[in-house]
């Protein structure tokens, strides 16, 4: 059993909710907490707590930090929680992310993960209040950078790239999925009406990718955080770089640079279908 916080700024892209369902999903995985991060991280907290509701779980959940350390302007897509009704009986635990993290780690030092899918604005605050944070951590997964030749910078590092430069530095040892890897697994119509069938999170779920298709003008989407989750839980599904460094440029860019005393890896490859069966199927599976 690994346990695991789970830090997302869930409610805009609806890859956040598939991650939250693929961990729920998943044997092996106990999900301590909940952080939400970025903009308005109260709607975030109670969409959490819904979809941990349509699942049959009670899960915690805590808001934390709604403005990035860089001082960028929220984006805010303006669809977010508006298939869900009555949100405001959806409660949480009062209190902040990044003090919740620093107590959580200094309780049981070395015993859990982190899968940080969100800009990392959480991690970076916590890492203020307790440097020692970074020791205590087992394993830090991030969805986020760009390392292709040319490549722009991806969202979540963009959105905080004080948070990211201060937490990929800090020697924490990580695992990092990027744009040029996630990128290369779809969910379709196929995929999507197996997850719609899958209960009540299924068709929440479902109705939510629906939402991200049209906010789009497609009919597929990227799972990108449901693949960070799975190189935790399915590491056979994945190829490693060699131990590195990250640089994170102003503006979000990322750079990898290998070095044997390094405490990043990124991932370089992965089994494409495999994985998109694999984030389907533990989709349908949180609901049973």
């Amino acid at each position: 059993m690994r346990r695991l916080m789970l830090d997302t700024d869930i409610g805009s892209d609806v890859d956040d909710a598939m991650a939250l369902a693929v961990i729920l999903g998943t044997p092996g995985l106990e999900l301590a907490a909940i952080h939400t991060v970025y903009g308005d991280t109260r709607l975030r907290a109670q969409l959490a707590r819904r979809y941990g509701a349509l699942a049959g779980r009670d899960l915690t959940v805590v808001a934390g930090a709604a403005e990035p350390l860089s001082g960028r302007e929220v984006w805010w897509a303006g669809h977010e929680g508006t298939l869900h009704q009555d949100l405001g009986a959806e409660t949480f635990v009062p209190g902040s992310a990044p003090e919740d993290l620093v107590a959580r780690l200094r309780a049981s030092p070395g015993e859990l993960d982190v899968v940080a899918i969100g800009p990392l604005t959480n991690l970076a605050a916590a890492l203020e209040l307790e440097p020692q944070i970074a020791r205590w951590i087992r394993h830090l997964w991030v969805m986020g950078g760009h390392f292709a030749p040319e490549a722009e910078p991806e969202h979540n590092f963009k959105c905080d790239d004080v948070a990211a430069r201060a937490v990929l530095t800090a020697g924490i040892p990580t695992t990092i999925t990027a744009l040029e890897i996630t990128q290369q697994v779809t969910i379709g119509a196929e995929l999507l009406e197996r997850i719609r069938a899958a209960g009540p999170l299924g068709a929440a779920l479902g109705a939510d990718i629906e939402q991200w298709w049209a906010y789009w003008n497609e009919s597929w989407s990227v799972p990108h955080d449901p693949i960070a989750v799975l190189t935790l839980s399915r590491p056979d599904l994945f190829t490693l770089s060699e131990p590195g460094r990250i640089t994170i440029a102003d503006g979000g860019l990322s750079m990898f640079t290998p070095d044997p005393a390094g405490s990043v890896q990124i991932v370089t490859e992965l089994d494409a279908t495999a994985v998109a069966e694999e984030v389907t199927a533990r989709i349908v599976a949180a609901q049973q």
